[in-house]
């Protein structure tokens, strides 16, 4: 249903326009009449929104609205059945926990906010359903703590790191969330499995972080946290998971669209009486993703990182001798040596070993975080300040170079570097 004519579509109370802008072009939207909300997030009167090509949003209304576009759409449709009235009940319970906790003496046990886990099979709705509670709440004037564990994808920043930042306005259905303060660790893959022990330590590292500021912070503590997580539920996805819900003890377990899933978290978590595990239905205008069109989103994310959602940034091309940087990767040479082991046991790679890489020709289209450590031992425990791309590689002179998002030294010379790679185009 592709069109690139102005068209003006009324809703009904409690309909959803759902939309995917073309590849090619972005659309304008804008609320002409009534009340509507995108993600959460209300649309303010007759102001032009425009989203960038490959998006998809959903815009709904309590009341009745009528909305205007102005673009190419993919395609567009009404719906009537959602499941937001049961979002938004979700919304109310939290809420109600928060005052709660705001109302309990900082130093009891009750004067922690809700900590809600998003969980569910790829392409259930999470990530939306996170930045629905988060606008609502913030809406509300609470200040939440948004915790992003989906490394595939990246919501906060780029592909391949777990990050957390407040929230401290509904989230603007465009621009996204917004980067003021996050607190970013780098794994360096799009997926978990390329070193499961590293996501575990760095999902601690965070929540230990996340703990410290609510300590000292009664009103973050209250405002509790959302935390998004990773499409991947059976195996070691599963087993992440609950390492998630235990490391950032979470008190509320939302399971979107997969019975399976729900009736084993609950087993498993009937032993903690303060966790509630509740299911939920997921929305009808989720797209299912194949690898190839995931891959491609994490290649624009990356981009949005260096250039800007609307080419509106201007990275620096810096050049570097080899011996000015640090890389180093996780995951190393042997734990043990054969002596040490049992006769015909392999000695295995210590997946958190930090190990320093020779720059070589290989860097050449790497992603690599710039760590925030002193020293080396303390890389696994810091956070990143930001990442730079290599461009060229030139081994006759040992010269590398690479884009950053800002002119001048880097925040460190200690580079992080996994299997993240993007090919400008």
């Amino acid at each position: 249903m592709a069109a690139t004519t102005t068209k003006q579509v009324k809703l009904e109370k409690e309909c959803e326009l759902r939309v995917e802008v073309s590849p090619d072009s972005p659309l304008r939207v804008r609320l002409l009449s009534g009340t509507a909300e995108i993600f959460g997030t209300e649309m303010p009167p007759q102001v032009w929104l425009s989203f960038p090509p490959f998006v998809k949003f959903a815009v709904f209304t309590w009341y009745g609205a009528t909305i205007e576009m102005d673009g190419a759409t993919e395609t567009y449709y009404t719906a009537d059945e959602t499941p937001m009235v049961s979002y938004v009940n979700v919304h109310a319970v939290l809420d109600a926990r928060r005052n709660r906790a705001k109302a309990s003496p900082s130093d009891s046990e009750s004067s922690q906010g809700p900590r809600v886990i998003v969980v569910g099979p790829t392409d259930s709705g999470k990530s939306t359903l996170s930045r629905m509670l988060l606008s609502w709440a913030a809406k509300q004037g609470w200040k939440p703590t948004f915790v992003d564990l989906d490394i595939g994808q990246g919501t906060i920043t780029i592909p391949g790191c777990i990050a957390a930042t407040p929230i401290e306005s509904p989230i603007d259905p465009v621009e996204g969330i917004p980067l003021e303060m996050p607190m970013v660790y780098f794994h360096g893959h799009p997926t978990p499995s390329a070193n499961a022990d590293l996501y575990k330590i760095l999902a601690r590292e965070l929540a230990k972080i996340l703990e410290r500021q609510f300590a000292g912070n009664t009103e973050s503590r209250a405002a509790g946290m959302v935390i998004n997580t990773m499409g991947w539920v059976d195996g070691l996805g599963y087993e992440l998971l609950l390492h998630a819900i235990d490391a950032f003890n979470a008190t509320v377990v939302l399971v979107l669209g997969q019975e399976k899933l729900c009736s084993m978290l609950k087993d498993v978590l009937q032993s903690k009486p303060n966790v509630d595990v509740v299911k939920l239905q997921k929305s009808g205008g989720v797209v299912s993703r194949n690898a190839k069109v995931r891959q491609r989103a994490r290649g624009h994310r990356i981009r949005e990182y260096f250039y800007g959602l609307s080419n509106d940034l201007s990275p620096h091309s810096n050049v570097a001798n080899f011996g000015d940087l640090t890389v180093y990767k996780f995951g190393g040479g042997p734990q043990a040596p054969r002596s040490a082991l049992p006769i015909g046991a392999e000695p295995a790679a210590d997946p958190i070993r930090l190990v320093q890489v020779k720059i070589d020709s290989n860097f050449l289209h790497l992603v690599l975080a710039v760590s925030f450590a002193k020293e080396p031992d303390e890389i696994i425990s810091s956070n990143v300040a930001g990442y730079i791309y290599v461009t060229e590689v030139d081994t006759q002179r040992n010269k590398i170079t690479y884009l950053a998002p800002s002119s001048g030294e880097l925040p460190s010379r200690f580079l992080i570097m996994g299997s993240l790679t993007w090919i400008e185009n």
